[in-house]
């Protein structure tokens, strides 16, 4: 019996020794960064520059793969099963969150993640095409209450967040509005410029088009107005208390090593305090949204409570 102990104790000692000089060495490969929307979108180009930054810093290239749908979750989804080596990382928005609450799945959000770190987080709002009559959100509302289900909007996916709070606007509202999903912003701005929408409710990857003149902001969904766009209401300034931002971040898969964990933190941390990162989310009205590994960690477990409260109240859970 004791020789029995010994040995595994022995064998467990040396697959922590093995883990520790792995983590020591980490990284010796490229590692891969799953992200949850299109190439071309907000979200596609500020995770390549804090990518290509912290490449950098680790002396390993990381490699952004985009990996849409679902709402947001595949690439969280694709965590499950993979080596938690620390050589594959997803983007975390927040309709991972959700997923349990209106979809069958087998693994947890917040017990089968390894949390990283957070990096930023959106800013949002509502735009129709420049030549729409639909001129203020006031319009906006009019013509939807007159015509129950007929005012169409896109956003990115069916209950991420632009959804949602759509859904959570016109349940206060008393409106009835037409969801159309996309898989992300790139394909949504094509959509609505095409004229095959009447408005998108995304976060501010419509800025370029605003800029340009082909769009008009209606609303934004921040707690203040946002500094490029000083003549949209804020849906707080409108009646409706709500203020979105949706806050994303990195993780690793489940039992991915302290060590390794903590040397992405640390190196993404770095990557985002580059003036190139900020120049970059700066362009979309996004900041810096850092939250460390522990704060991570604790935002999943609060926010995993909230997001059931949410779709609860939308109606939106699957039948148990």
């Amino acid at each position: 019996m004791q020789r029995r102990h010994l040995i595994q104790w022995g064998a467990a000692a040396l697959a922590t020794s093995s883990l520790g000089a792995q983590a020591q060495s980490f990284p010796v490969k490229p590692i891969k960064l799953v992200i949850a929307f299109p190439a071309g979108g907000p979200t596609d180009i500020t995770m390549r520059v804090l990518a290509d930054n912290a490449s950098k810093i680790l002396g390993q290239p990381v490699v952004v793969e985009n990996k849409p749908g679902a709402g947001g979750t595949l690439p969280a989804q694709a965590l499950q099963g993979t080596s938690a080596d620390g050589y594959t990382l997803a983007q975390i928005p927040l309709g991972v969150f959700r997923l349990p609450y209106t979809t069958k799945i087998n693994w947890d959000p917040v017990k089968d993640i390894s949390y990283v770190l957070n990096v930023t987080g959106y800013a949002f709002g509502v735009v129709v095409p420049a030549d729409s009559p639909l001129k203020t959100w006031t319009h906006f509302v009019a013509w939807a209450k007159a015509n129950p289900g007929k005012l169409s909007y896109g956003s990115t996916g069916t209950m991420t967040s632009p959804h949602l709070t759509m859904e959570l606007i016109a349940q206060q509202l008393g409106i009835e509005l037409l969801h159309v999903p996309y898989k992300g912003s790139a394909d949504l701005m094509q959509s609505i410029l095409g004229g095959q929408i009447m408005a998108a409710a995304d976060s501010t990857g419509f800025a370029p088009q605003v800029e340009a003149g082909k769009l008009r902001v209606l609303n934004t969904w921040g707690a203040e107005r946002l500094a490029k766009f000083p003549d949209a209401p804020t849906l707080k300034e409108l009646g409706l208390n709500l203020v979105q931002n949706s806050p994303f971040g990195i993780g690793a898969p489940k039992g991915t090593p302290d060590a390794v964990v903590k040397r992405l933190h640390d190196a993404f941390k770095q990557a985002m305090e580059q003036e190139s990162y900020r120049t970059a989310l700066a362009r979309y009205d996004m900041v810096p949204m850092y939250m460390s590994t522990a704060a991570y960690k604790k935002f999943a477990q609060d926010t995993f409570t909230r997001e059931k409260a949410l779709v609860e109240k939308l109606g939106l859970a699957k039948p148990t």
